[in-house]
């Protein structure tokens, strides 16, 4: 059987699966009656890093002296990545996220608005319906699981989990400016 999800990450030039990983993780964060958009470029890209990277989603999980249990990372994720990211200004970031969010916004899945010097990202009904859709198909469980895990332990202020990316990935921050992180 083919692994849907190693063949539709090696597709890391689509824009659609990035955004569709966005939306889910956008999702997750504004559900239920605590759940809230997420404030910041820089918080959505240090979740995102996360999200991508679930080797280092399992480190981080151990640092913070929570189980690991519920990542189930496969085999194969210990060795590939589904797409790379660069050390940038603030830590892991993809040159792209301007492009998907502006995707994702041209499709009407989300809106972006500034408070102050902050863009807040919130999911539209429409997203939360693609989404709900998205998290019904299976090859997009591990996505799904793993937004929920970021949610219930990352949910911090854009600065706290910066320094928190900084101190648990030192290799990261150590990398020349836009260089490719490789795990």
């Amino acid at each position: 059987m083919i692994d849907v999800v190693r063949a539709i990450a090696s597709l890391d030039g689509q824009p659609d699966l990035h955004s569709a990983r966005l939306l889910l993780l956008l999702a997750e964060f504004e559900e239920g009656e605590k759940g809230h958009p997420i404030e910041g470029l820089t918080k959505l890209a240090k979740l995102d890093f996360l999200l991508r990277y679930p080797i280092l989603l399992e480190r981080a999980l151990q640092a913070k002296q929570r189980s690991t249990a519920e990542l189930k990372l496969e085999d194969h994720e210990r060795t590939s990545v589904e797409s790379k990211m660069v050390r940038y200004r603030f830590g892991p970031w993809d040159h792209r996220y301007r492009e998907f969010l502006n995707i994702l916004v041209g499709k009407g899945l989300v809106t972006i608005h500034e408070e102050g010097r902050t863009f807040v990202i919130s999911i539209t009904a429409e997203g939360r319906a693609c989404a709900e859709r998205l998290a019904a198909d299976g090859a997009f469980e591990p996505y799904v699981r793993r937004a929920k895990l970021l949610r219930r332990h990352f949910d911090l202020q854009a600065t706290t989990l910066m320094r928190f990316i900084y101190e648990t990935f030192p290799e990261v921050v150590s990398l020349r400016s836009n260089e490719p992180i490789i795990v």
